[in-house]
């Protein structure tokens, strides 16, 4: 396939490539990763699905983090994917200046089956090995097959983010499970 050059274009206008990212709402993780007894951990919202067979999951890290280079150096990784009452915990791992020791003091976790810290601020949890890494310019992509999957059935309030703030879902009577009218 022979797609056009990028440099072809006249650059793109950095404050409107943020404002357009920004207008994506999206769920909110933390993800964990420990090195030699170390925990490491980051708020991440560029998570998502790959693949359902096998499964697999990807999230990008800032290349210039300290959790980069210990999520590669690890090979293993898990994702909380936040509740409402994780929005503490989200802003505590999202700022860059906390310390590496004891960050997880303030905040409930457990232990996953691969050693990993998961919060106890979850909806839902997965550990992962990583399986590929891929350049994404100032970030990597990080691949993961999941190992484990756990499920809270009692706790249906996830955290959103949009446009730099937190918010909540107001769930409407549609899902894509309705019935719907046409063709498309």
């Amino acid at each position: 396939m022979n797609h056009p050059s990028s440099d072809r274009f006249p650059p793109v206008d950095d404050i409107a490539f943020r404002g357009a990212l920004g207008r994506f709402a999206s769920g909110v993780t933390v993800v964990t990763t420990v090195v030699d007894g170390i925990d490491h951990a980051m708020t991440a919202s560029a998570f998502t699905s790959v693949s359902l067979v096998p499964p697999r999951v990807l999230v990008c890290a800032h290349r210039v983090s300290r959790f980069h280079e210990a999520v590669l150096e690890s090979g293993t990784w898990g994702v909380t994917i936040l509740a409402e009452s994780g929005q503490d915990a989200s802003s505590w791992f999202a700022d860059r200046g906390r310390p590496l020791a004891d960050q997880l003091a303030s905040h409930r976790h457990h232990r996953g089956v691969t050693g990993v810290a998961l919060l106890d601020d979850g909806l839902a949890w997965l550990e992962c090995t990583t399986s590929a890494v891929h350049d994404g310019g100032d970030h990597s992509i990080i691949v993961g097959d999941v190992v484990a999957a756990q499920v809270d059935d009692t706790a249906d309030r996830p955290l959103l983010y949009y446009r730099s703030h937190y918010g909540t879902i107001i769930r409407s009577a549609e899902s894509e499970k309705s019935n719907h009218r046409g063709t498309e």
